[in-house]
């Protein structure tokens, strides 16, 4: 049918243009937020990239349902004040008769989001904090460039090496100043060596001294050691198990029923229930009002969508706080917004009132009446 082929049209290129615009926005934000993240040493400066990469992906839901949805206002109110819409009414397509076309453009596009909610988001979240698990529990020893003091991430150490060798974690002439309270300890070898033993990284330390003075007691000691450990760090597979729920996979919380696991599933199918019942919201709310002018939908639109998106978030606080279960919660956020849309969209396709009309005309007086 032609208007069925060219609403879809336009609804791919207004989608495609709009989805652009949205993807450089936040492209954009991230890599300025990227950016101070690394300078304050939460990544590593060299994988800014690849961390803004994996940010824009677990972005991709939110910024496709947003576009989608802008699309469908932004094609609804060119129709509207080009009077398209008039001639299509005249024809006998009425609203409800738009809802067949938009959702044979939509359904690649809501598969797409629901790919992207429930198996890409958990997993680029896993990776960002892989990365930055993986900087940030750096052992001492490896925040050292040779031939520089370095100081430990908890500040009560200070580092120096003259050399190392990062594939096989060896240092030699290693350096360390300890200060804990009135006590410090110098400790001086020729070689260190970086092992793990259980869940802790040591630095074994060989052939070499350590000397202990205490403030307090006035009293110094020198032991000469032909191999020492130091603790350095966690190993990072110590770290697995406290990773966020963000980053767990959707069917591992499937299996894993709790509170805070359908809060964290509420938000996932979230994204796609909210962008198939948005497009009801579009065609039911969308109309050209002359005296608002062509940006009165796009406000509209952006304010329901924020709206639609806080209440997605305050539903994921409540039912991992266990103050509402998981199904009332998507059948009252998602069915009824459904509701009331499609009760508004069936009033303005048929034309119902929701108050009766009780103006009057005026009785016009006869001619030559005085």
């Amino acid at each position: 049918m032609l208007f069925h082929s060219s609403l879809r049209k336009e609804l791919a290129r207004t989608f495609g243009a709009t989805l652009i615009v949205l993807v450089t926005v936040v492209m954009t934000m991230t890599l300025v937020r990227t950016l101070g993240m690394a300078s304050r040493g939460n990544f590593n400066p060299a994988d800014v990239m690849l961390v803004m990469s994996y940010t824009v992906m677990g972005f991709l839901p939110n910024i496709m349902a947003m576009g989608l949805f802008l699309a469908v206002v932004a094609t609804l109110a060119r129709l509207y004040r080009d009077s398209e819409m008039v001639i299509w009414f005249n024809s006998g397509i009425g609203l409800t008769g738009l809802l067949r076309p938009m959702l044979r453009f939509a359904w690649p596009i809501l598969l797409a989001i629901a790919g992207l909610s429930l198996f890409v988001l958990p997993w680029a979240n896993l990776q960002i904090e892989e990365m930055r698990t993986r900087y940030e529990s750096r052992g001492d020893l490896e925040r050292v460039e040779p031939g520089q003091f370095q100081e430990s991430s908890g500040g009560s150490r200070v580092f120096f090496i003259e050399k190392n060798l990062i594939d096989q974690q060896v240092a030699s002439n290693v350096f360390i100043s300890t200060q804990e309270g009135p006590k410090e300890t110098v400790t001086s070898a020729r070689s260190g060596q970086v092992e793990v033993i259980g869940e802790d990284r040591f630095l074994v330390l060989g052939n070499g001294q350590r000397l202990e003075s205490h403030a307090i007691k006035k009293s110094m000691s020198v032991l000469e050691f032909s191999q020492y450990g130091i603790r350095v760090g966690s190993s990072p597979a110590s770290v697995v198990n406290e990773l966020p729920l963000s980053t767990r996979p959707s069917l591992e919380l499937l299996r894993r029923p709790s509170p805070q696991h359908w809060g964290e599933l509420s938000w996932r199918l979230g994204f796609v229930l909210a962008a198939g019942v948005l497009l009801v919201v579009a065609l039911a709310t969308t109309d050209v009002n002359p005296r608002v002018g062509r940006t009165g939908n796009l406000i509209f639109s952006m304010f329901t969508f924020q709206v639609y998106l806080n209440m997605l978030n305050l539903g994921q606080v409540w039912i991992a706080a266990g103050k509402i279960d998981f199904a009332p919660m998507m059948l009252l956020l998602h069915g009824g917004t459904l509701g009331v849309a499609s009760i508004w969209l069936m009033k303005r396709h048929h034309q119902w009132r929701w108050l009766p009309n009780f103006s009057t005309r005026p009785r016009q007086q006869p001619q030559g009446a005085s």
